[in-house]
């Protein structure tokens, strides 16, 4: 390691985040980046453990060779600690903003852990500013070509890694730009749309084809040697309430998919808060970027209910490091509302008892507090609701897809191999949400690098 004593010498600091008050009047980052000085410190703090947790089962899915990458950015070897990053990590710019930081948790300092995710965005994003990242095309190609339907995280990792092997690949989206919810799933300010566009433009001149607006037909891909279905987990748990099919109740992922089209437009959104009392029915990242989005839309207040009890503030003894800690966490969302509201929005052990409408239009939503998942008599409240978003996660992939493809659903709604591998049949293949069911933006892109290897393997196979 670069400095024996670092993790003594600096405490632990991240990147800073913008005033609340700033940030809710734009869809800006919201963090501000420490300079180069201090992020060299900061990766001075890495210890490089004999047994580094945080490339464990525990840690980093893409197992990313962080103590190494640490130890050549602390001495200032910028270059060589990006090269080694990308070993392992496709896109470092999108997991250096959205990744929860698995390996952080898992860090032998834990709740003092070297700042990784930081300093993983600090080597790409300096790669960028410094003409690093140029685009590498294969030195040759193999004369296989792929179809990848589906251009999220699993499938942007996949075709990034079929490219690079030489196979000539095609990326098919439904939607008008690629991204899929690296595009419209997650929030401008938490992910700009700028450095997807930059990510996609790379990968085109590396020689992979997008085509958009465009369904993943089963007779559109007959040529290909390889299929793989990565299109995501995309349909959302409903809610079973009276009054749920009102005008105004509608799903997270669409009205933050309008959100986003409309920062991108410059235009109001098919789909606004603004003026409008919101609930949010549903915690977890979601639950929490319609919070920050209703807020930066301008609505009257934003309340979220959460069926489960409040997570304890430390861990509990059946959840030991180096365990994901299923603590309390207080998003961006939560903070800035605290600023605009003056309270926690989060309303735990509470769900909606049924849709009070107006004309067909939601008026007001019925509460009501649970006990073990049963409620409560008696503890019914009414609150003020021009706009209700469910945000209550997803049930697992389209039925339309499966249908097309001839593909028999699990149970949990996932087209996951009865092997556990990636190969469906024949040249069908699948990957990241759409077979294991919702998850993170990096074990999305690991199980994309999985099936391309698989794939490869799969097509060398046949070729001999």
């Amino acid at each position: 390691m670069g400095k024996a004593t670092g993790f003594l010498d600096y405490a632990r600091v991240e990147d800073p985040w913008r005033d609340a008050g700033a940030r809710l009047s734009d869809y800006a980052e919201m963090h501000v980046r420490l300079p180069a000085e201090a992020r060299l410190a900061q990766a001075s703090r890495c210890m490089n453990c004999g047994v580094p947790f945080c490339q464990s089962d525990f840690g980093c899915p893409l197992n990313n060779l962080i103590p190494e990458w640490n130890d050549l950015l602390c001495r200032g070897r910028e270059r060589e600690a990006l090269e080694r990053l990308l070993m392992t990590a496709p896109f470092p710019e999108f997991t250096g903003r959205v990744c929860p930081a698995l390996c952080e948790k898992a860090c032998n300092m834990e709740s003092d852990a070297t700042t990784n995710r930081d300093n993983e965005l600090y080597l790409i994003e300096t790669g960028f500013a410094k003409g690093w990242i140029t685009p590498r095309t294969p030195a040759r190609r193999t004369g296989h070509s792929v179809a990848v339907v589906g251009s999220g995280p699993a499938g942007l990792a996949a075709a990034d890694l079929l490219n690079r092997l030489g196979h000539s690949v095609t990326v098919v989206e439904r939607a008008d730009r690629p991204g899929g919810l690296l595009m419209y799933g997650i929030p401008n300010m938490k992910l700009p749309k700028d450095v997807v566009a930059r990510r996609i433009a790379l990968m085109e001149a590396e020689g992979v084809r997008f085509l958009c607006d465009t369904e993943g037909d089963p007779d559109l891909l007959e040529g290909y040697e390889a299929v793989l279905l990565a299109g995501g987990a995309k349909k959302p748990r409903a809610l079973n309430a009276p009054g749920a099919d009102a005008q105004g109740v509608c799903f997270a992922v669409d009205y933050l998919t309008s959100a986003t089209k409309a920062v991108l437009s410059g235009t109001a959104p098919a789909i606004d808060a603004k003026g409008k009392h919101v609930v949010v029915v549903g915690g977890g990242d979601t639950g929490n970027d319609c919070v920050g989005t209703a807020l930066r839309q301008g609505c009257l207040s934003v309340t979220q209910l959460e069926m489960m009890p409040a997570p304890p503030v430390e861990r509990a003894a059946n959840n030991p490091w180096p365990e994901w800690p299923r603590t309390l966490r207080t998003d961006y969302g939560q903070v800035e509302a605290m600023y605009r509201q003056g309270a926690d929005p989060r309303v735990y052990e509470t769900t909606v008892g049924r849709v009070v409408e107006e004309g067909g239009r939601i008026a007001a939503v019925e509460t009501v507090r649970l006990k073990g998942f049963a409620p409560i008599s008696g503890t019914e409240r009414t609150l003020p609701c021009g706009l209700m978003l469910i945000a209550a996660g997803f049930t697992g992939c389209e039925a339309g897809t499966a249908d097309a493809f001839g593909v028999q659903l699990t149970q949990r709604g996932t087209m996951l191999p009865a092997d556990g591998s990636h190969h469906l049949r024949d040249n069908l293949f699948s990957a990241g949400d759409m077979r294991t069911g919702q998850s993170l933006v990096v074990r999305a892109l690991a199980d994309g690098r999985a099936a391309a290897r698989e794939i490869n393997e799969w097509l060398k196979e046949r070729t001999v």
